[in-house]
Parts: C-alpha cells; sequence; structure tokens
C-alpha cells in the first residue's frame, strides 16, 4: 500500500480538486435558470470534498481522518445530488454532457473515499500523532517476525502438515 506524505499527492485529493474546478468553470460561466443561492450551495458542496480529505489528513488520527473522509464523502453526494437536481432543469441541455461528468467524478470520490476508510476502518494504526519510535520499532519487528515465519513455512516440503490451511 502506497503512503503519502502530504494531501496533495492522494488521487482523492486530486480527483476531488478536479471536480470542484469543473464545477467552478460550469458556474463561472452563469448559466441561465441557475439561482446564486444554489450556485453558492453547488459551489461549496464541491469545494468541502477536497477540503475534508486535506482537514483529515492533516489531523493526525484515524479516528479523526474517518471522521473527515466521510465528511468528505457526503459532500460529493451532495454535489451529485445537485448536479441530478441541475440536470433535471429546463433550457440547460447544453450541459447534460459536462453534468454527467461531474456526476461520474463525485461518484469517483465517493467510492475511493469509502474504499479508505474501510481500510482504515480495519487497521490497528491509531494515526501519525501516535507513532513514536517504540511504536515503529515494535511493527519493525512484527514485520519482520512475520516475514521469518512465512520464510520458515515456505521452506517445509508442500505436504508437510504446518503448510496445510487451518479449515482442512
Amino acid at each position: 500500500m502506497a503512503t503519502y506524505e502530504r494531501f496533495e499527492d492522494l488521487p482523492v485529493w486530486q480527483e476531488a480538486a478536479r471536480l470542484y474546478e469543473a464545477v467552478d468553470a460550469i458556474l463561472s460561466a452563469h448559466p441561465k435558470g441557475i439561482s446564486r443561492s444554489f450556485a453558492d450551495q453547488l459551489e461549496r458542496a464541491a469545494l468541502s470534498v477536497s477540503n475534508n480529505i486535506a482537514e483529515g489528513f492533516e489531523r493526525g488520527t484515524t479516528n479523526e481522518l474517518l471522521m473527515f473522509l466521510y465528511i468528505a464523502r457526503g459532500s460529493a453526494g451532495e454535489t451529485r445530488s445537485m448536479l441530478c437536481l441541475l440536470e433535471r432543469k429546463p433550457g440547460l441541455q447544453h450541459l447534460k454532457s459536462q453534468i454527467s461528468d461531474l456526476k461520474s467524478s463525485a461518484e469517483s470520490c465517493s467510492r475511493q473515499l469509502r474504499a479508505w476508510a474501510e481500510t482504515l476502518q480495519n487497521s490497528d494504526i491509531p494515526g501519525t500523532r501516535y507513532l513514536n519510535d517504540n511504536v515503529r520499532r515494535r511493527e519493525q519487528q512484527k514485520k519482520r517476525a512475520t516475514d521469518v515465519q512465512q520464510r520458515l513455512l515456505d521452506a517445509l516440503p508442500p505436504n508437510h502438515p504446518l503448510r496445510r490451511k487451518p479449515e482442512e
């Protein structure tokens, strides 16, 4: 699994940034039939996706990161909902293809955020705020022990009882 040092390098943040830029581009063209309050809410929802990813990433604990990932996912859903409503407005048929692309981008963000959150929920790592030299050493020792154990098992003959799966 890749480790990222900066939120700007995260593929999901990059997708969220593209989503915001594309929403902003459509709204900057001032399409008729879109109220200022609707445009403002759509812009804030789209911007909220990347901002919440960034804030969670910088917090330093897995629980805080998870909270912000779910907020970002909610914002991606809000953005998609508003785009669905925009798509239904009469007089905006010329934007149908662009809106469809934006909905796909928002959905992609949502899927990536869900997958990342699921991975974090199944992790024993409490977050970088809790990592210190002792924790790092323990994790490295565990990994080395697991690697040695796997190498020993791999060296056994194929029919050795220890090579059998537990369910057999």
